[in-house]
């Protein structure tokens, strides 16, 4: 039985995610003559076409389906051979860890305490969106993406996620004068308010719950990055929404109060991964550490 030329079907599988030649040929720098005669070598020895013409585009034909399927199956383990190297690389191995650039920096800090205890262990620690951060895991450049947002697996792709923590979300602001006290009913419509954006999981359980009680908040800023909202939170004199976990400094310090846990709302952690043949050993012993 003949070999696959793996050269061919690489070519194939390129022509196909690009589902045209020309650009195809222009990402590989070959020329598209050279890249028609290399399919074609392929199609011989398959004995059967792998793309039908309609206009300028490629469409795959029945088998071309069929051997996509096997290509990126092919060339996924590719990556992830080369991603399981990386993660051997130094004397304690390397983990690589996304996190989305919203994501408490406490809550990473605590995440992270396990890892940086190995002072053998390199770690590669990147911030991006989750879009972005989903990508590069499934490429195997990642091998875990923290995040405050669930996915769910579907039929392209078998995301697996991992509740880490969850934690309550509160209100705090000043600290109140002798004798003043919080009421969330009477404040949270006269005093401005800062909240995550409408991304956040957090802002959609409270959006719900001032629905549910017909509370009107007074919004006077909606800020997407919880480093930011902490800074608001602490220096510009509001009222101020976020998980307790974010200003746990400040109100150790007495830089912040808070006034008060917010019913029915908390923010969720949870921990990504794409399902592997191997799973990073370093990234299993954390996973069960932070248990």
């Amino acid at each position: 039985m003949n070999r696959l030329n793996y050269h061919h079907l690489y070519y194939f599988w390129s022509v196909a995610s690009e589902g045209h030649l020309t650009r195809a040929a222009e990402r590989l720098h070959v020329s598209q003559s050279a890249l028609s005669a290399q399919i074609r070598q392929l199609e011989e020895q398959l004995g059967q076409p792998l793309f039908l013409r309609e206009g300028r585009k490629l469409q795959l034909t029945e088998l071309g389906a069929v051997v996509m399927r096997y290509a990126e199956e092919i060339f996924a383990l590719g990556n992830e051979l080369l991603a399981s190297a990386a993660s051997s690389e130094g004397s304690g191995g390397t983990l690589r860890i996304g996190s989305v650039a919203t994501l408490s920096r406490n809550f990473q800090d605590w995440f992270l305490q396990p890892v940086l205890r190995q002072q053998q262990v390199r770690l590669v620690l990147e911030a991006g969106s989750l879009e972005e951060l989903l990508a590069r895991l499934k490429a195997h450049e990642l091998d875990v993406v923290l995040s405050n947002r669930p996915v769910l697996a579907d039929d392209k792709q078998s995301w697996r996620c991992r509740t880490l923590a969850r934690q309550p979300v509160v209100l705090v602001g000043p600290p109140l004068e002798m004798g003043r006290d919080f009421q969330i009913e009477r404040d949270l419509t006269r005093l401005p308010l800062l909240v995550p954006s409408r991304k956040s999981e957090v802002r959609l359980r409270f959006d719900l719950l001032c629905e549910e009680m017909a509370w009107k908040p007074q919004i006077r800023a909606e800020v997407d990055d919880m480093a930011m909202l902490r800074l608001l939170a602490r220096d510009a004199g509001g009222v101020a929404l976020l998980p307790a976990i974010v200003v746990r400094d400040e109100l150790e310090k007495g830089l912040l109060q808070q006034y008060c846990l917010v019913p029915e709302v908390e923010e969720t952690f949870y921990a990504i991964t794409v399902q592997r043949r191997y799973l990073s050993p370093l990234l299993t012993q954390l996973l069960r550490e932070v248990e």
